[in-house]
């Protein structure tokens, strides 16, 4: 096998590694600012009257968020478990099979398309044009990713210490996605944003990271093991509640007419 194909074979697994620790996820990750999902619309001329198309749903982390600002919201998930998981918790969400290669929606039916956490995952030459198809004219899609806020002491010794990214993989360029004639140029805003965590929820959400679904399992209790002995080991987090400091990196562009 080449290194082309074992990678892209790597991607794939962990790409679709979610679905079978869907109450999990749904239970650790973090949801996102409702800063960055209004910043994320602002382009489009009457947000209050929006409707959102939340691509790559998951278990609706964004989509309840998309909620609490008031928007209209379809949610569209490809993974059956994370899809169950979505409609489970939110049963009056209209929720959809589907992917970012083939959105099961008519044209122009969406004045905004965001994706929470899930962007890397798509297939950006086939995912471009269909947003685009979707999308009305003026219309915004967005990107956004929580990340732990490596400025701070703490979490970039836990970054080191839960190193076990997959070998192979290549960390995901946020800030540099691609160009589309369908859609101006991208725009970047950054939002600070935290999750209230004990030592054991910090390391279950760890947990829930495509890195740690796709190792054996002798290789994953043990990297979830040093996390917790680090966490233990920090008077930042040994005991008790805290707040990891995260930053949600959002990025914008308009549908060109």
């Amino acid at each position: 096998m080449t290194e082309d194909v074992h990678n892209q074979n790597l991607r794939a697994r962990r790409a679709s590694s979610f679905g079978g620790h869907a109450g999990a996820y749904a239970e650790h990750r973090p949801d996102y600012p409702v800063a960055a999902a209004r910043w994320a619309v602002e382009p489009v001329t009457d947000p209050s009257t929006s409707r959102v198309l939340d691509l790559g749903a998951g278990t609706g982390k964004l989509t309840e968020v998309l909620l609490r600002c008031g928007f209209q919201v379809t949610a569209v998930e490809p993974d059956a478990g994370m899809l169950a998981e979505l409609r489970r918790r939110m049963p009056r969400v209209d929720a959809r099979e589907g992917s970012a290669e083939a959105i099961p929606m008519p044209d122009a039916s969406f004045d905004a398309v965001l994706v929470g956490q899930a962007f890397h995952w798509f297939d950006h030459d086939r995912a471009l044009p269909e947003i685009g198809r979707v999308l009305r004219p003026g219309g915004v899609l967005a990107a956004l990713w929580n990340r732990d806020d490596d400025r701070v002491e703490w979490i970039e010794g836990l970054q080191e210490v839960a190193r076990g990214e997959a070998p192979g993989t290549r960390r995901y360029d946020q800030r540099r996605l691609p160009a589309h004639p369908a859609f101006g140029a991208w725009e970047l805003a950054e939002f600070p944003h935290a999750q209230r965590r004990t030592a054991d929820s910090l390391t279950a959400t760890i947990g829930t990271h495509s890195h740690t679904l796709v190792i054996p399992a002798d290789e994953r209790e043990a990297l979830l093991g040093r996390i917790r002995g680090y966490l233990a080991s920090r008077p930042e987090t040994a005991s008790g509640e805290f707040d990891l400091p995260m930053v949600t990196l959002t990025v914008r562009c308009v549908r060109q007419p």
